[in-house]
């Protein structure tokens, strides 16, 4: 083969996970989740895409050499499939996919199914697919001390003692000791603050009768339904999610062999895709700047008058999770209205959120 066939040469990526540098072209499919127009400092148009399936998520740009397919990526339904063709090359250390040619997809071809590119997880959970995703879990210990091996007693009686606090609430701030039981969702953007919870019922408890807004479901379900409607969302948001609700749940996901499968932790002071509001909003130790704290300052009601955390753990003991999840919807609900002010007052004047991802 000589040098100009080899130039040429393309070979099908099984997924988005096979592609990586080589001396020839790709072609894949994939979901178009987001894109991006953007400038060089000599003023070229170029495009960003966010490219996924159920395997991986893929940077890839366009150049404006590359005309046809800039136009079609542009028009491309968001969240639809599309098939690519481009190289893998390296850049700053990392590979870059350069895309040549783009085109929808409208018709699977032989071989290919659309289950491919969109997680499974996401069919219980699809009607609660919203732009900006507002969440907040509940936890509670996972174990009962006395099962623990021994050394991990000690560690955990050590990091109590550390802490000044009982062990009990340490297991129920930690991943590797402690589980999540409670997932309120909500539309930070919707005009009702109507808010979803998925629950975990504690062994041997049945929801009767069950809330239309409750689904009660195991934690790995939780989980996976987590991570799909991150998937699906612009913006997920939280108060002091990097602080704990992300990290605990990377680490449950970890423990029970789930993908994680959006990055919502490696850009701290990035407002997309995760805006921790805490992060926003917070004093830098000026004073305390806990949620119920900012409901207080900003007028809105506080989701701690009826139940606080320390209570959950043993509200879940006595098999209460409909009031555990009753508590955490209510968390949601004042998340979202500090949402709608910060957005209404704070971002839209920020250039790093708006125009929002088309």
């Amino acid at each position: 083969m000589n040098p100009d066939e080899l130039k040429t040469r393309v070979v099908q990526a099984e997924n988005l996970a096979s592609l990586q540098a080589a001396d020839h072209d790709w072609d894949v499919f994939a979901q178009l989740r987001s894109r991006k127009e953007l400038t060089t400092k000599d003023n070229r148009p170029f495009l960003v895409l966010e490219l996924a399936d159920v395997h991986a998520v893929v940077e890839a740009k366009i150049w404006d050499n590359a005309i046809e397919a800039m136009a079609a990526a542009k028009v491309a339904p968001l969240r639809g499939p599309v098939k690519v063709r481009g190289r893998v090359k390296e850049y700053q250390g990392r590979p870059q996919l350069v895309i040549d040619k783009l085109k929808a997809v409208e018709e699977a071809p032989p071989g290919f199914t659309l289950d491919q590119l969109v997680d499974p997880a996401l069919a219980p959970v699809e009607d609660l697919c919203c732009k900006t995703l507002v969440f907040d879990i509940e936890t509670v210990p996972a174990f009962e001390r006395r099962d623990l091996p021994a050394s991990v007693a000690a560690a955990l009686a050590d990091n109590a003692t550390l802490k000044q606090m009982e062990p009990d609430a340490v297991m129920g701030m930690s991943p590797f000791f402690g589980k999540v039981v409670s997932l309120a969702l909500g539309d930070g953007d919707a005009e009702v603050d109507d808010v979803t919870v998925l629950a975990v019922p504690p062994d041997g408890v049945t929801i009767d009768p069950c809330p239309k807004w409750l689904r009660p479901m195991s934690e790995p379900d939780l989980l996976r339904a987590f991570w799909a409607l991150c998937s699906r969302a612009e913006t997920v948001v939280s108060f002091n999610g990097r602080g704990f609700d992300i990290p605990f749940l990377v680490a449950r996901s970890l423990i029970h062999g789930i993908p994680a499968r959006v990055d919502l932790l490696s850009q701290r002071f990035a407002l997309r895709p995760h805006l921790d509001l805490f992060e926003l909003v917070s004093q830098k130790g000026r004073g305390p700047s806990k949620l119920d704290v900012v409901c207080w300052a900003l007028g809105i009601e506080s989701p701690k008058e009826v139940m606080d955390g320390s209570m959950v753990a043993p509200a879940y003991a006595r098999g209460e999770i409909v009031k555990i999840a009753e508590y955490n919807a209510h968390d949601v609900r004042a998340t979202s209205a500090v949402y709608r002010k910060c957005r209404d007052l704070i971002l839209r004047y920020r250039a790093d959120w708006s125009p929002s991802r088309k």
